[in-house]
């Protein structure tokens, strides 16, 4: 697939850059993730001429691509180096995976609504990102891939799964909304020792519910 490209767009992710900087987002390597992934792909057509705004998108099964800075948030938190081995729980429409790409991660994802697994597994490769993807419970995780130094969670949660925790490496960091459906706390859980984790609360947000189990169409 041919990435559509123009100036324009690199012109709007500059600008979206320029935004996020003046909101708080400070690694320069997630903000350089951020500008060279082309989100507006990412999109449905009807939204197309949004893609670069600050702000969530329906994607289809009741799911959103998440607020540029939400994902620079989120990116931030995880603290990422290259090479790292990172679990995604929530695909989406892949936009937070292609970031974590962009800056070295290896990434595996998983997505329990088959709809958007079904799409993004696909398109993904086609534009360049090459992450591990799952149709799958993200409250379970992927045990037979664990540990992971790093896991992100793209929906709010009402606690910390303790599969999650469990597959978590020594030191290795978690980045989760926790709370009610309409109000989480952005949450890092660190890993001290094998059953010691500190706690780190970042402010509150607004995330679509995860769910548990998977659907199938």
């Amino acid at each position: 697939m041919e990435i559509n490209e123009s100036p324009r767009h690199k012109g709007l992710r500059k600008r979206l850059i320029d935004g996020l900087k003046i909101k708080g987002i400070r690694n320069e390597k997630v903000l350089d993730a951020i500008g060279k992934v082309p989100r507006h792909l990412f999109m449905e057509s009807t939204f197309l001429q949004f893609a670069y705004k600050d702000q969530a998108f329906p994607i289809g099964a009741g799911q959103t691509i998440s607020q540029p800075f939400t994902v620079g948030m989120q990116t931030q938190l995880l603290e990422i180096e290259k090479g790292e081995k990172v679990l995604e729980v929530g695909t989406g429409s892949g936009y937070q995976a292609a970031v974590l790409l962009e800056m070295g991660a290896r990434v595996f994802t998983i997505e329990r609504q088959k709809e958007l697994y079904n799409k993004v597994h696909k398109f993904l490769p086609e534009i360049g990102y090459n992450p591990a993807c799952f149709f799958g419970d993200g409250y379970k995780g992927l045990p037979n891939f664990a540990p992971f130094d790093k896991i992100i969670v793209t929906a709010g949660a009402p606690c910390v799964p303790e599969d999650l925790k469990f597959q978590l490496a020594i030191n290795g960091r978690m980045v989760i909304p926790v709370g009610s459906e309409h109000r989480q706390e952005m949450t890092v859980v660190i890993r001290v020792t094998e059953n010691e984790y500190k706690i780190e609360k970042h402010g509150d947000y607004v995330f679509v519910p995860l769910l548990k189990g998977t659907v199938n169409f």
